[in-house]
């Protein structure tokens, strides 16, 4: 756990050279440290300075003018820390940063682990745990929903209904074990229909929850979609159209993707992660049987699916082909299987053979050379990702989360089926206090240092 007596500074801007950069300095001390390296045209100090004030001033290193910069102060606890902080915004030289840092440190301050500065926000009460790992999904964000998502959870989210649905279970708890306490005297003090309901809204509330994982997953770390095909068929070629970028390389020599491409895009709004795969043949040599064997692993992670097919085969050979796909797919992945190379057959022909696969999946026709037919594409693939049009409600995205609602569900479901076969006081109290335990988990009012230390370590240097 953190030293909260101790005063850290950091440089909360991305390296590298910028127009801005800026140094955080929070803690005790935060004022009188700014102080040694800061000084203003007037002489008055920063810790004489009220909050929410900036100053222009000059900040130096051992007697050495670095750079004229911007001081703004912060007081305790009307800060994103909850502690005396100042933030000073100076010229985004690199050189110039890593000066106003070490002039810091020099003068007394620590340097800033990842992540301390929304730590010590956490444990100064300033924000809850879900609302601080809300701040790493929003730093992280690179589409519109993955933003709303962080911008809902960090404003509060489900954090307050998950205090409300603890607070009432804590409630029920407390008098079951209060019962125990009189058990000779046969009182009652739970009434039992009045918390068999509530067991029955708090599953039916977190049940919602834990089913907006899936969508909230797949907006936060993109949803995969692999394609899949034989050598040839044109497989790099869709990848670029779908980039529009030249990122695979593409050749008339069957099996040159010998190994699996990645990349991501972002298609209305929600993020995909495109996977090129080796073609799948039999009688390949060692290496490339080795992405061949790689493609069947990420065809396993796949979310959507997308066989490629070569038009200019015949039925028979689509037929046997496309079946082949369909036998590999999970129940739980979506599969779109893509006709290539339509401009290569005639019209007539194309229809015959779409009309003959097209009962067997959802299939669509296209030219991945001449980037015809990729609307559609686009279209099927957003359909597919089934992300919500409203973003407004409380979305899971978390896995921390979603794994402690799926454990206070079950708890919950122990403990109504225990009051409907009338089981002990003691057993039912036992699995509802084990589902505000893992509640807790989810705001933090229930959090261990290990489990501190690996959330915020993923969290960059200065935030």
């Amino acid at each position: 756990m953190i030293d909260l007596t101790s005063t850290i500074a950091a440089i909360a801007t991305p390296p590298g050279t910028g127009g801005i950069a800026v140094i955080r300095l929070s803690g005790a001390q935060a004022l009188a440290l700014a102080d040694k390296i800061f000084a203003s045209p007037s002489g008055k100090k920063l810790a004489e300075q009220k909050a929410g004030t900036v100053h222009f001033g000059a900040i130096a290193r051992g007697g050495e003018t670095i750079d004229e910069a911007l001081a703004t102060v912060f007081r305790a606890p009307a800060s994103y820390t909850g502690e005396d902080t100042v933030e000073i915004s100076c010229h985004g030289s690199a050189y110039v940063q890593q000066q106003a840092l070490r002039a810091l440190v020099d003068c007394g301050a620590q340097p800033a682990q990842p992540g301390e500065f929304t730590m010590r926000a956490f444990l100064n009460g300033k924000i809850d745990l879900a609302q601080a790992e809300a701040v790493g999904d929003l730093i992280a964000a690179e589409t519109r929903a993955m933003h709303r998502i962080a911008m809902q959870q960090m404003r509060g989210g489900y954090s307050a209904e998950v205090k409300a649905l603890r607070e009432k279970l804590l409630h029920f708890a407390s008098m079951l074990e209060l019962e125990l306490d009189f058990a000779d005297e046969d009182v009652t003090f739970a009434n039992r229909e009045e918390l068999q309901a509530l067991l029955q809204d708090v599953i039916q509330a977190i049940g919602k929850l834990t089913a907006s994982f899936a969508a909230g997953n797949a907006i936060k770390k993109g949803i995969p979609v692999v394609i899949v095909g034989s050598p040839n068929v044109g497989k790099s070629t869709l990848l670029n159209a779908l980039l529009n970028d030249d990122k695979a390389l593409v050749s008339d020599v069957a099996g040159t993707t010998r190994d699996a491409i990645e990349d991501s895009v972002t298609l209305g709004g929600a993020l995909f992660r495109f996977i090129d795969t080796a073609g799948i043949r039999s009688g390949a040599e060692r290496v490339e049987q080795l992405g061949i064997e790689r493609t069947y692993q990420k065809l396993e992670q796949a979310q959507i699916v997308l066989p490629v097919l070569d038009a200019t085969l015949s039925a028979a050979e689509l037929q046997h082909t496309l079946r082949f796909f369909l036998q590999k797919v999970g129940k739980e992945q979506s599969l779109v299987a893509l006709l290539n190379k339509a401009d290569r057959v005639s019209a007539a022909e194309l229809a015959e053979k779409v009309a003959l696969l097209q009962p067997l999946c959802t299939l669509l026709a296209l030219s991945a050379k001449n980037r015809t037919g990729m609307a559609a594409l686009e279209q099927e693939l957003l359909r597919l990702a089934a992300i919500p049009d409203n973003l407004d409600g409380s979305i899971v995205s978390n896995l921390r989360h979603y794994e402690a609602f799926v454990g206070a569900q079950q708890a919950l479901a122990h403990a109504l089926s225990g009051l409907n076969s009338r089981l002990s006081e003691e057993l039912i109290a036992f699995e509802i206090r084990e589902a505000t335990q893992r509640l807790a988990e989810v705001t933090g009012e229930i959090a261990d240092a290990d489990i501190l230390n690996h959330i915020f370590r993923n969290f960059c240097i200065g935030k």
